[in-house]
């Protein structure tokens, strides 16, 4: 296989990886984002808790899998984001860590307030993530403030307060609400009674939202946000340099693929028409189908990301030529040739035992059987 196309293969992939992260462990954080509002009372709480406890902890594996992948795959994009994105990382990571702990002490003790404060810690733990994920997202769209030297050192030139610019926030927006709507979705699909009800409340919300920003955010980027075009690069299958190409920077530009590729114009329609599916079905005992739409609309708003983006992954606002893209910030042709048999071995397997492991905890979570498991569940 050649280098150009093993670089295209691990675009896919790595794509792949962050579209799993967000449709599985999207519906965690939606969930704990809801738990507050949706769980009146601690019995309810523990339901809606529960709706995700049994496998919210396998889902972080497509965390950890996407970030090894970048690591492996992209080295440079990892560098760079990390000198750019180093606070907004390290604050997702302290929210994150208000999961495992919530999870396991809030039961330890039966005080209202005890509980009541880990509930909150819990919807932290997944504003958090869903707000700044969105919120990269955004940075991207608009250009990274960093540079490569002729010795391939970066430097980043911007602040913490820098990343959270308007346009940025409205694409956190977007992702904290689609995210949302997610969780919504799967609480309604595995609860009933009141719960549930509030879950089809909130779905309606958020997906509503989120379709809307989402059409708002499209908007800006047609008309105001300017985009990165490749003038002047070597072959595709050339060794990695990012600094032996040109770039020009304007507006509009990251509407070009869709013009050379209608194709890829399936997937902001799969994204706004999912969430209007999932919308419309929010009240209905389709449980089931208004899951997945909130699964699909997710996938396509990423999909939108990177095919609007592509073959940029990483573009700079300081010096366009330093850019990251697809074809110049990429690992050895050995490094991902072994990194695809291993993903060829071990994907179907994780894909294999994550379709077992939900298909053992099928199922409604339901007060009764929340007394039934009173010692063994949260």
């Amino acid at each position: 296989m050649d280098y150009a196309t093993l670089k295209l293969i691990w675009w896919l992939l790595i794509g792949v990886l962050l579209i799993g992260f967000a449709v599985t462990d999207g519906f965690d954080m939606g969930a704990a984002v809801l738990l507050p509002f949706i769980g009146k009372t601690d019995a309810e709480r523990r339901i809606v808790i529960n709706t995700v406890g049994a496998t919210w902890e396998g889902n972080q594996v497509w965390f950890i899998t996407a970030g090894g992948a970048m690591f492996a795959a992209w080295p440079l994009v990892y560098a760079a984001s990390f000198s750019g994105f180093y606070f907004a990382m390290l604050l997702v990571l302290f929210a994150l860590f208000f999961r495992p702990v919530g999870f396991d002490y809030r039961g330890k003790r039966e005080h209202v307030h005890w509980r009541t404060g880990w509930d909150w810690a819990l919807f932290v733990g997944g504003f958090v993530p869903a707000l700044v994920f969105g919120v990269a997202f955004g940075n991207l769209l608009l250009g990274v403030p960093f540079a490569f030297d002729t010795d391939l050192r970066v430097t980043y030139h911007g602040s913490f307060f820098a990343l959270l610019n308007p346009f940025a926030l409205l694409c956190g927006l977007v992702s904290l609400s689609m995210l949302t709507a997610h969780g919504a979705a799967f609480v309604k699909l595995k609860t009933d009674g009141a719960v549930a009800r509030r879950a089809a409340v909130a779905l309606r919300i958020s997906a509503g939202v989120a379709v809307l920003l989402f059409i708002v955010a499209g908007a800006f980027v047609a008309t105001l946000i300017g985009g990165y075009q490749i003038t002047n690069a070597p072959p595709a299958d050339a060794v990695a340099n990012p600094l032996l190409k040109d770039v020009a920077a304007g507006s509009g530009l990251w509407l070009a693929n869709y013009g050379g590729h209608p194709w890829m114009r399936l997937a902001p329609i799969v994204g706004i028409g999912a969430g209007v599916v999932a919308f419309a079905l929010a009240r209905s005992r389709f449980e089931k189908t208004a899951f997945v739409a909130t699964g699909l609309m997710i996938a396509g708003v990423i999909l939108t990301a990177g095919f609007s983006m592509f073959p940029f992954v990483m573009p700079s606002s300081l010096d366009p030529r330093s850019s990251l893209t697809v074809w110049d910030s990429t690992s050895s042709r050995m490094t991902l040739e072994i990194m695809l048999v291993a993903v060829i071995i071990f994907l179907p397997v994780v894909l294999a035992y994550t379709s077992w492991a939900y298909a053992v905890m099928r199922g409604k979570v339901t007060a009764a059987s929340i007394e039934e498991n009173r010692h063994t569940l949260y």
